[in-house]
């Protein structure tokens, strides 16, 4: 039998990623899901990379998931007069909105959020270049924001702007985000991914927005808003996946916050039955060397003993110079943590009520992998929602989601622990369709004879019809 990696990693796309062999040696490294930000880059190169990544998943057989990540309203300063200026401690300096693209000196910047006067009052704390620079708020009037530098360094053109605690009041989706959504709609990714959310509503207007383009794909909410981290339960419910996006969310609540807020975000993602992205900086020194720190080591390993979904590289693929070797170092990582048990809680679900009968299968098949040898669990499915229940409730038993349909198949490359197969039941009775699996499964070495396997199907056709629990063992 194949030892198969649990954890799925997530790369963004880039120049660094545009050789064609680049693209085939990722998927073969072990590539699960390709991030397209729409932060860099125009339709064109989206549409090339994601045609690209497509017809060398083809070549490979295999089935990778595109998630479209949106920019969302980053609140940034506008640019400098004559480069990139030096901020000291104790000096003071204005953002004022008032100012053009490049009116900025040692003393003041513009800024491309107006609001910004109407959000801060004396005494806030402002963040920028990713909390690199601190600036405590003096007074807001007229638009122009006057600060004191409490930790300076060098400001250059576009760095954004935080305020420590939250409160910047810029909606979830800007008007590019809205242009950016049809585009993705029209390139049938699979996952979009939608920044700086603060509530509910701003998961069901994207995906508004997305049905109303024609598009089909799944809503990520990504955490990074203090305003986020307080409403954790309503978004993770109203999304479909969950982004811990550490970069931001670190900067509004402060570096010390940040383990206790993503170990929380992980296991309510869990417990919900979402998906989960561990995301930024998780590999940030491989983009000039071609090998981590320990630091880091540590931190993949981490979040995959959490119950994370997937890791996520950012520039360390997209422009970084070893691409290639950055994900197989992060595969190795996730399988030596993956030895040790998940971090969970779902002894608790024992108490839950279940009004789908699907759910009632997969806690069925909890108890049974708690209280016998199971090797492996297999899930006859159209929509993918079993193997997603399976995934969250069988920590160190591999799922097997066999489905005809490849868009299904793409969207289970984000579902930790689950193996996605073709498996086209065709005219056979469903009966014979179990014992037809295990034949499959077995051809490809995924298991073993004498194995005992358990197996989920419907006993008709067509999504949610999961109604059948069967234990085999593989002839």
């Amino acid at each position: 039998m194949i030892k198969q990696r649990q954890t799925r990693i997530v790369a963004t796309l880039g120049p660094a990623t545009d050789p064609p062999q680049v693209l085939m040696q990722l998927l073969q490294a072990g590539m699960n899901v390709a991030r397209i930000n729409f932060s860099h880059g125009v339709r064109a190169d989206h549409e090339r990379r994601i045609g690209d990544l497509r017809a060398a998943a083809a070549e490979l057989g295999y089935d990778v998931a595109v998630l479209a990540d949106l920019a969302g309203p980053k609140v940034r300063v506008r640019g400098f007069r004559d480069g990139p200026v030096m901020l000291v401690a104790g000096e003071l300096f204005t953002i004022d909105a008032a100012l053009g693209e490049l009116d900025g000196d040692a003393t003041q910047v513009g800024t491309d959020y107006p609001e910004l006067a109407d959000d801060v009052t004396s005494g806030d704390r402002l963040l920028l270049n990713d909390g690199l620079i601190q600036l405590r708020v003096l007074s807001a009037q007229d638009g122009a924001v006057r600060c004191e530098v409490e930790a300076g360094g060098l400001l250059s053109t576009h760095k954004g702007i935080n305020k420590q605690g939250g409160g910047l009041s810029a909606p979830a989706l800007t008007a590019k985000d809205r242009q950016d959504i049809t585009t993705a709609a029209e390139l049938e990714v699979d996952y979009l991914a939608v920044s700086f959310v603060r509530r509910a509503l701003d998961i069901e207007l994207a995906r508004e927005l997305l049905r109303g383009a024609g598009g089909h794909a799944r809503i990520v909410a990504k955490i990074e808003r203090t305003e986020a981290v307080a409403a954790l339960e309503s978004i993770v419910e109203a999304a479909d996946a969950v982004m811990v996006a550490r970069g931001d969310l670190a900067v509004e609540i402060g570096d010390a916050e940040l383990p206790g807020v993503q170990k929380r975000i992980i296991a309510v993602s869990r417990e919900l039955n979402r998906p989960c992205i561990t995301a930024t900086q998780m590999m940030e020194s491989m983009i000039a060397n071609p090998v981590p720190t320990r630091a880091e080591v540590l931190d993949v390993a981490n979040a995959v003993i959490d119950g994370t979904d997937a890791v996520m590289l950012s520039a360390e693929t997209a422009t970084g110079a070893y691409p290639v070797r950055t994900v197989e170092t992060v595969a190795r990582i996730c399988l030596g943590a993956e030895r040790y048990p998940v971090t969970e809680r779902s002894i608790e679900r024992f108490a839950s009520h279940f009004e789908r009968t699907d759910e009632a299968i997969a806690m069925a098949a909890m108890y049974l992998t708690r209280h016998g040898e199971l090797g492996a669990a297999v899930a006859l499915t159209d929509s993918g929602h079993t193997a997603l229940l399976l995934s969250r409730l069988l920590h160190q038993v591999p799922v097997f989601a066999l489905t005809e349909h490849a868009r299904t198949r793409r969207r289970m490359a984000l579902l930790r622990g689950v193996t996605a197969i073709s498996f086209d039941r065709g005219a056979r009775p469903y009966e014979r369709a179990a014992y037809d699996a295990l034949d499959l499964l077995k051809e490809r070495a995924l298991i073993s004879a004498n194995m005992r396997v358990l197996i989920t199907k419907g006993d008709r056709p067509g999504s949610g019809r999961t109604n059948t629990l069967l234990l085999l063992d593989v002839p």
